[in-house]
């Protein structure tokens, strides 16, 4: 009975210890991770224009989103994801999939309760709310369908347009300062993980081939 227990307790710490320590994985490796922000309150948040429910936050000047079940924050040049908004943040090694549909003055937008031309009466989401309605509002697109965002006299897209602007967004992205620093810093690191070979092992040496003769086949004798 107690080794059926003391397999199942060193089961249990083999699959938490990977979890817990993955932010301090980051640490090690050079990318530290971003200032942490602090929140009166759980935040409000307002549904994004022309994305696949992507949430912003807007009270506060860092970027913070909540996309499928994660929130979501850029640093110099860097992408961290946590599924709470307030701590918890590890490294994400990519850019998020729906970054690149977000338009870039959003901002200016919001600020302007203004769309392309069109008045924008964003709601605020409370947080509590966010939690329980996001995969419902997902799975029936509610804002895009039902609330057109709350744009007023809203047009989506043409579908070309749509793949235009997120090329567009890429390759604007790309040019950014701070994540063509953290590419240089990707791509440093991959040289000296080339260069660096593990100590107290001697390449081992091929013992050189030698060809056999091949034998020659006797002549079968002719049948009487």
């Amino acid at each position: 009975m107690k080794k059926i227990l003391l397999g199942t307790i060193f089961l249990a710490l083999v699959i938490a210890i990977p979890i817990q320590t993955m932010a301090r994985v980051d640490v090690s490796i050079g990318i530290s991770l971003p200032p942490p922000i602090v929140f009166g309150a759980p935040p409000d948040v307002i549904a994004l224009p022309d994305t696949n429910n992507v949430y912003f936050v807007p009270d506060i000047d860092v970027d913070i989103f909540f996309w499928d079940g994660w929130w979501w924050r850029p640093w110099e040049g860097r992408w961290y994801r946590s599924h709470y908004y307030n701590r918890g943040w590890a490294y994400y090694n990519n850019v998020p999939g729906f970054y690149f549909d977000v338009d870039p003055g959003w901002r200016g937008y919001y600020r302007d309760h203004n769309w392309y031309g069109h008045r924008w009466n964003y709601e605020r989401i409370p947080h509590q709310r966010l939690q329980k309605k996001w995969k419902g509002w997902h799975n029936n697109r509610y804002w895009e369908r039902q609330r057109t965002w709350g744009v007023h006299s809203y047009q989506p897209r043409p579908q070309k347009q749509i793949q235009e602007l997120r090329h567009k967004r890429q390759e604007q992205y790309k040019q950014r300062p701070e994540v063509q620093r953290h590419q240089q810093q990707i791509q440093e690191k991959q040289k000296q993980r080339q260069v660096q070979k593990p100590q107290g092992q001697q390449p081992r040496q091929q013992k050189p081939q030698v060809q056999q003769p091949q034998r020659q086949q006797q002549p079968q004798p002719r049948g009487q």
